[in-house]
């Protein structure tokens, strides 16, 4: 399969067999979360109807086939972003938890009062409420690496940053509001000759390219299922084996022992140690099945195709008056988002008129207030793009704004 027969891969979506208002959805919120092709709803509908069962503990066939499943899930997703080892992947509910369950962890252990955590100035809220929260705790410092105006970030200044007691840095690798692309193996990199620990938040990069998190070399890196068209409710730590073994466990309970008595206990070996209590096995079941379809397309043809339509889109939303793209000018860009602003309407009437054409966008901050005041505008009108896409929705998309100009003005 390829994404050049665009119709084949929309049937997969059953989704878009729907009509609203009596039209057919256009859907452009991918960057909120993804549609779920058949192999994924049938896989979770399988799961419940045939072998429904716990998993690690049973000696019957049902849950030993469960088992199988799971396991075959992180074998799976350890090859897409090419990890060292499947046990270097903790499942978890989704990246937000995945950078908790450090901030919470690693982080009380390996800094002390006075030291610095860096972050930049794109971050979705779940890459800085965290650490807003645990320095606070632990009188650590928070400090920025600052975009331009264009949407990159300005990286001049990065060693001097480096050097001032700076233990750990957090960053994204695609921006959820201006698509930017990070160079996040220079900037890792640079942080390691300076002793400094990484996080990659990469919910915005694993659906849309290749990743290699060994070419990354980051110590921590963090994704979600539901955003690449798996099941919500599960998500992906990667950490390096040695500092997963000298982690402390975020949950405590079943599964995530190997010994206990009434008053002590040992934990499990990696990753299980991490996964207490009974893990969302039909979500990462889900999600393999999610990645074998991504995997068939193929990411890098999945990474070519959103590039054309943002590119298409560009080009089409030019003829608008008082259209204005965010971070056009950064050329570095997955193209899997277009926040825009459009003349003085409110991005919420942008949306809601959209909506009566059956058009889904996203109107608001995007969970990066700090953005949007480094932007100069309390909210945007957000399209996001993804493999069930073409040329026809943003042709849909542009028909909507000519509406939203005729009704508010």
């Amino acid at each position: 399969m390829s994404i050049s027969n665009f119709q084949d891969i929309k049937k997969d979506f059953p989704i878009f067999s729907r009509k609203i208002n009596g039209k057919n959805i256009i859907y452009l919120d991918s960057a909120a979360t993804t549609q779920k092709p058949n192999e994924v709803i049938n896989s979770i509908s399988d799961y419940y109807k045939n072998y429904n069962s716990n998993i690690h503990r049973g000696i019957y066939s049902i849950s030993i086939e469960a088992t199988e499943l799971y396991e075959n899930a992180r074998n799976t997703l350890a090859k897409f972003i090419n990890a060292n080892s499947s046990r270097e992947l903790v499942f978890t509910r989704n990246a937000t938890e995945a950078i908790n369950l450090v901030a919470n962890t690693w982080i009380p252990s390996n800094l002390k009062e006075g030291d610095s955590i860096i972050l930049t100035e794109m971050e979705h809220h779940s890459n800085l409420v965290p650490w807003q929260i645990i320095a606070k705790k632990l009188k650590l410092n928070l400090k920025f690496i600052k975009i331009q105006t264009d949407g990159s970030l300005i990286l001049d200044n990065l060693e001097e940053l480096f050097k001032e007691n700076a233990k750990f840095l957090s960053l994204t690798h695609v921006s959820n509001v201006l698509g930017t692309i990070n160079p996040i193996k220079d900037i890792i990199s640079k942080a390691h000759n300076h002793g400094i620990t990484t996080l990659v938040d990469a919910a915005q990069s694993v659906p849309h390219m290749s990743v290699d998190v060994q070419t990354i070399d980051s110590d921590f890196f963090v994704f979600s299922g539901h955003k690449m068209l798996g099941p919500s409710g599960i998500g992906v730590l990667h950490t390096k084996k040695k500092i997963l073994e000298n982690m402390e466990p975020f949950l405590y309970g079943g599964d995530m022992i190997s010994n206990v008595s009434l008053n002590d206990a040992q934990w499990n070996e990696i990753p299980w140690k991490f996964e207490a209590g009974t893990p969302n096995i039909v979500g990462a079941i889900g999600l393999g099945k999610a990645v074998d379809y991504l995997n068939n397309l193929g990411m890098s043809n999945v990474h070519k195709h959103e590039q054309e339509l943002y590119s298409y889109a560009v080009e089409k939303f030019s003829d608008l008056k008082e259209f204005k793209i965010f971070g056009l000018e950064n050329k570095n860009s997955t193209g899997c988002v277009m926040s825009f602003s459009y003349s003085d309407f409110h991005p919420h009437d942008i949306a809601s008129i959209l909506d009566g054409e059956s058009i889904a966008v996203r109107a608001g901050h995007h969970c990066a207030q700090p953005l949007m005041e480094k932007l100069g505008v309390p909210a945007t009108t957000r399209a996001s793009f993804y493999v069930y896409n073409d040329e026809s929705d943003i042709d849909k998309l542009f028909d909507g704004l000519q509406k939203v100009r005729s009704v508010l003005t």
